[in-house]
C-alpha cells in the first residue's frame, strides 16, 4: 500500500512536470502565468474538482517524499546512497504542503518572489552571504548531476525493467527531461551563487526567473521553448518510473 503511494507521487509528479513544460514554453509568446510548480498547482485549484484533485496530490508527494525520507535513514555505505534520497524527500515533502496549503485555499507566493524573500532573510544572518553561496553550489551541482545522469542515461538504473518495445522512447524522453531540468537548475545555481556575492536578494531568482534568463542568449526564445519540451519530457518519462521504478 504505501509503496503504491509512493508510485501514485511519481504520477503525480509527472503531471506537473508536464504543466510547467507547458508554462515554460509560453514564456516567449507573452505567457502570463509564472513557470513555478506553486503556480502550476495554483491553476489545478480552477478546476470544478481541483480541490480533491489538490488533497491526492499532497497525499501522493507525502508517501513519495516519507518512502525517500526512509530510504535515506536507512544504512547505506556509500555517503551519496544516503543524501540523495534525502534531499529528495525535502523537495516531496514541500510540494506535499505546498498542494496541501493551496487545497485549503492559501494564495501561492511561489517562484522568483519566494526565492528572493528566502535570500533576503538568510543575507541577514551571521555568515548569511556564505550560506547563500553554499545553497547556490548545492543547486548548481544538483543541475549538473542531473545532466550527466540524462546525457549518461544513468536514470536507467531506477527502473527494473522498461515495456517491452520501448526502450528507445523512455531514453529519448529520460535524457531529454533530465537534460533540460538539469540546465534550469544549473541556471538557478548560478544566479542564487551571484546573489551571495552581490549581497542583493533580487539576484536570486527561481526557474521562472531562470528560464527567463535564457531568453537573453542567441537563439534563447528557441532555448526555452526546448526547455519547456525537456520538462515535458521528464514528466512522461515519470510516469514510466511511476510504474517500473525500482522500489
Amino acid at each position: 500500500m504505501w509503496e503504491k503511494g509512493a508510485r501514485a507521487g511519481y504520477a503525480v509528479s509527472g503531471v506537473l512536470h508536464i504543466m510547467l513544460g507547458f508554462l515554460i514554453a509560453k514564456i516567449p509568446f507573452g505567457g502570463g502565468e509564472e513557470a513555478s510548480s506553486s503556480s502550476a498547482l495554483s491553476s489545478v485549484s480552477d478546476n470544478a474538482f481541483g480541490v480533491v484533485i489538490l488533497w491526492i496530490a499532497a497525499i501522493a508527494f507525502a508517501a513519495l517524499g516519507l518512502w525517500q525520507l526512509a530510504d535515506g535513514l536507512r544504512s547505506h555505505e556509500d555517503f551519496k546512497d544516503r543524501v540523495k534520497p534525502l534531499a529528495k524527500a525535502g523537495v516531496y515533502l514541500v510540494l506535499a504542503l505546498t498542494s496541501a496549503s493551496i487545497a485549503m485555499g492559501s494564495s501561492s507566493s511561489g517562484g522568483d518572489s519566494q526565492a528572493q524573500g528566502i535570500v533576503a532573510q538568510v543575507l541577514g544572518w551571521p555568515a548569511g552571504q556564505f550560506i547563500v553561496g553554499a545553497i547556490g553550489i548545492g543547486i548548481l551541482v544538483a543541475g549538473v548531476f542531473h545532466v550527466v545522469k540524462g546525457a549518461r542515461k544513468k536514470y536507467m538504473h531506477d527502473l527494473r525493467s522498461v515495456p517491452q518495445g520501448s526502450g528507445k522512447t523512455v531514453r529519448a524522453l529520460g535524457t531529454t527531461g533530465y537534460v533540460a531540468k538539469g540546465i534550469a537548475l544549473v541556471v538557478v545555481g548560478v544566479l542564487f551563487t551571484y546573489s551571495a556575492v552581490t549581497a542583493d536578494p533580487d539576484d536570486a531568482k527561481g526557474l521562472d526567473g531562470a528560464v527567463k534568463s535564457l531568453l537573453d542568449l542567441p537563439g534563447g526564445a528557441i532555448i526555452v521553448v526546448l526547455v519547456g519540451i525537456g520538462f515535458a519530457a521528464y514528466g512522461l518519462y515519470s510516469f514510466v518510473r511511476a510504474r517500473y521504478a525500482r522500489m
